[in-house]
């Protein structure tokens, strides 16, 4: 007799983290999207654990439109397949550089910070300050993107998302899914450009390799893409550690655009 192992949907803890939502926030939230959009569902903080916890990987259509206008994301962004195949059952929960390193904006490692490192070794989870730069052929000019994300950890996978307001550039979410081997972290990102900005709402996306620091509290590398006019460039990126908690009033004191 074999035991079914459920892999954590850990794309959607992350995004519901991002939007400082608690389960039970998130499962208001997609009633109340269903009562405005005319689609009325039955979302409860045990549906969400369920999802979470990769119990139930195929929400119904119902509740993938719900989950979509929450977060603003597609449903392959939310960890999830795009798409539910008809007729299956399913269970919904009855040019680069290097950048130098900077001290700027990371508060002195505390003993508890230290600590909880330490006992957690290899965990990554927490809020981070990501930094990269970029050349803009349009404008002729090195620009710097920043965020401040939230990295959630399961195993040796390791999810990121920008929170929300938390970027230089409004509406700008940023995406980072990552696999860690020992000091060396390599993965992709997604960035959706603000609709008003520049880039006007263009999505861009590519690879990022990064090594860690032996601190643990910074990791710096390259990132990987295509540009504007279809051409691939590169440039460097690094994520520093702000704080190793995930609680509520840590998310909302980090939910501002980095100076």
């Amino acid at each position: 007799m074999t035991t079914e192992v459920h892999v954590p949907n850990d794309a959607l803890r992350a995004v519901r983290i991002g939007l400082r939502m608690s389960q039970d926030d998130l499962a208001k939230a997609l009633r109340q999207a269903g009562a405005e959009s005319g689609e009325r569902n039955e979302a409860s903080k045990r549906l969400v654990q369920r999802w979470e916890a990769g119990i139930s990987r195929s929400p119904r259509p119902v509740y993938i439109r719900a989950l979509e206008r929450v977060t603003g994301m597609p449903i392959e962004s939310l960890g999830f397949a795009p798409q539910v195949p008809m007729g299956r059952v399913h269970d919904d929960g009855a040019g680069g550089h290097d950048m130098a390193p900077s001290a700027e904006g990371v508060a002195p490692a505390s003993a508890e910070t230290r600590a909880a490192v330490q006992t957690a070794g290899d965990n990554y989870s927490g809020v981070w300050l990501s930094r990269y730069e970029f050349y803009s052929s349009g404008r002729e000019d090195v620009f710097e993107g920043r965020h401040y994300v939230v990295l959630v950890q399961h195993g040796n996978r390791l999810t990121g998302r920008s929170l929300k307001g938390a970027s230089l550039n409004p509406d700008s979410p940023l995406s980072l899914d990552l696999t860690v081997d020992r000091s060396v972290i390599t993965g992709t990102w997604t960035e959706q450009t603000a609709t008003g900005g520049y880039y006007q709402g263009a999505s861009y996306h590519g690879a990022i390799q990064m090594l860690v620091e032996p601190t643990s509290r910074r990791m710096a590398g390259k990132w990987v893409g295509f540009g504007k006019d279809f051409d691939v460039n590169t440039g460097p990126w690094e994520l520093r550690l702000m704080d190793t908690s995930t609680s509520k009033a840590t998310l909302e004191r980090y939910s501002v655009p980095p100076e």
